[in-house]
């Protein structure tokens, strides 16, 4: 996209699709044309393609600790301003799952709603209120009594915020039948698995796209 911006005569060959594993020195994709304009948009191109790959690479092993449970992973909103797409895109291409991509892709009630309400019950009950049919409502949990709360209210999903993988088996009890689960803060590559076999719906992981460590890549 960058070369075809600075010079569309500039023909690109892609060798390894997106997804594709790759070892180093194996050939990514050739491109021809005007050198001028492909050294003008080679740093461009390789920025987007080291950074992206780093996502979808750390996606990718985080997938694979949890792959003997049912848990999927997932990325969040903490994403750089105007590249929500690009991320998230490279997020699904590890294997990874999005989470929204925008507030309004769902209702997710958090501690400073609550405080604004007045009180969780009062909290739920208007987001139930304004919600259209299609609007999922979420509610994020500290405590196992927060949590018998929400479940007496009707919230079909929760995110269970920084528990301990103790809590958040009985969590995951608490929720067999009346909703799907979440968890999320604090979580690392080596911590993920013991939380996925609490038996976590998801698993959400603002790092993916955060603290996402490039995938050296360059043009020859």
């Amino acid at each position: 996209q960058a070369s075809a911006q600075i010079d569309p005569a500039i023909e690109v060959n892609i060798v390894q699709q997106d997804g594709a594993h790759v070892q180093a020195g194996q050939l990514l994709a050739t491109i021809s044309g005007d050198v001028r304009s492909m050294l003008a948009a080679e740093r461009t191109a390789l920025n987007f393609l080291t950074h992206l790959s780093g996502i979808a690479t750390q996606t990718a092993e985080i997938v694979k600790r949890v792959a003997e449970t049912k848990a999927r992973i997932t990325c969040t909103r903490k994403t750089i301003p105007g590249l929500r797409v690009l991320q998230k895109y490279a997020v699904r291409v590890g294997g990874g799952w999005n989470h929204r991509m925008a507030l309004d892709d769902a209702m997710l009630i958090k501690d400073n709603h609550i405080a604004l309400a007045g009180d969780l019950r009062t909290a739920i009950a208007q987001a139930h209120a304004h919600a259209g049919h299609l609007t999922p409502v979420e509610l994020e949990v500290d405590t196992l009594e927060q949590l018998a709360i929400a479940l007496e209210e009707g919230v079909r999903l929760v995110l269970l915020d920084n528990m301990d993988c103790d809590t958040l088996r009985q969590a995951v009890a608490m929720c067999q039948g009346k909703a799907q689960t979440e968890a999320s803060g604090g979580i690392t590559p080596q911590t993920v698995q013991a939380v996925a076999e609490t038996a976590v719906n998801y698993i959400v992981l603002g790092y993916l796209t955060q603290t996402t460590k490039a995938l050296e890549n360059g043009l020859e």
